[in-house]
């Protein structure tokens, strides 16, 4: 009998292909092989990876060689496809924008009108455009965007941005930011009922591992006088742990607490009197 598998495709090689195989780690799901050959199947979980070129992955799952890919939503939002996203992941994080070089004065969008913009991804560049009512000359170039501007090729190029370093090391500045990316897993639509199944253990773990990522597991003294106040600067999930201590006055709490109100959440603790503050990673995070 020949066991349903969830094919998923995804790069092989470059960063985003060591992000995607590390949140499968993280899941739980072991591989056979490495990315050096073209297949890799899961010794543990009813999945297998597709290794191509990240600009082919959305033409891949359209026309049903993969279940799934794993691509940045740029990729995505370049072939224009009918594909949708089932899951943001939370890396390969950056955004897009039109850029020119740092000598030139800029006040607004329509410096772009009569100009030649250099980019890799026409389709997203000619639809902001248009939305915007912008008239420029759009010239396809499909690497080294960044050096258009310097021979002469076009006044502004459309590209992606990380730290922004390249634009800076090319003499070119940032000056629209069109839209922000992150890898996300995509999907063509309905699967079987076997591997809709397996689609939904994987987000499952995903979710998990995602939520995990995000929070901090916080234990704290608190006098007992302030345990309300406290327990409304973190609640938790749903609600906090709290336990006595030895001193009847004061009790031990414990709760969840996300990354990114980490430290105004601490400093109202302290504030609070809470005391004996400590954080924990959390591997992962089941609701």
């Amino acid at each position: 009998m020949i066991m349903t598998k969830l094919k998923i495709a995804i790069q092989k090689k470059g960063r985003l292909s060591e992000k995607s195989l590390e949140l499968l780690k993280e899941c739980g799901i072991s591989l056979t092989n490495g990315n050096r050959k073209l297949i890799a199947v899961s010794s543990n979980f009813p999945v297998e990876l597709l290794y191509v070129r990240d600009d082919d992955i959305p033409q891949y799952v359209n026309d049903g060689v993969a279940d799934l890919g794993i691509v940045g939503e740029n990729e995505l939002l370049e072939k224009d496809l009918p594909l949708k996203v089932i899951q943001p992941l939370g890396f390969a994080k950056c955004r897009m924008s039109l850029a020119i070089p740092k000598s030139e004065a800029y006040k607004s969008l329509d410096y772009f009108n009569g100009k030649r913009i250099a980019t890799s991804y026409p389709v997203i560049l000619e639809k902001y455009l248009r939305e915007n009512k912008i008239d420029a000359e759009v010239h396809y170039i499909s690497g080294s965007v960044e050096i258009a501007p310097g021979i002469g090729l076009a006044e502004g190029i459309f590209d992606i941005v990380s730290s922004g370093s390249t634009l800076i090391s090319n003499g070119l500045k940032e000056v629209e930011r069109v839209l922000k990316s992150e890898a996300v897993m995509l999907g063509a639509g309905s699967l079987s009922p076997e591997k809709e199944a397996i689609l939904q253990m994987l987000l499952f773990r995903i979710k998990a591992v995602l939520r995990s990522r995000n929070s901090k597991y916080i234990l704290l003294n608190a006098p007992n006088e302030r345990l309300k106040e406290i327990i409304d600067v973190i609640p938790g999930m749903k609600s906090p742990t709290i336990m006595p201590l030895a001193d009847g006055n004061w009790s031990s709490l414990h709760s969840v607490l996300e990354e990114s109100d980490f430290w105004n959440v601490i400093d109202k603790l302290k504030a609070l009197g809470a005391q004996g503050i400590l954080v924990v990673p959390i591997e992962k995070m089941i609701l």
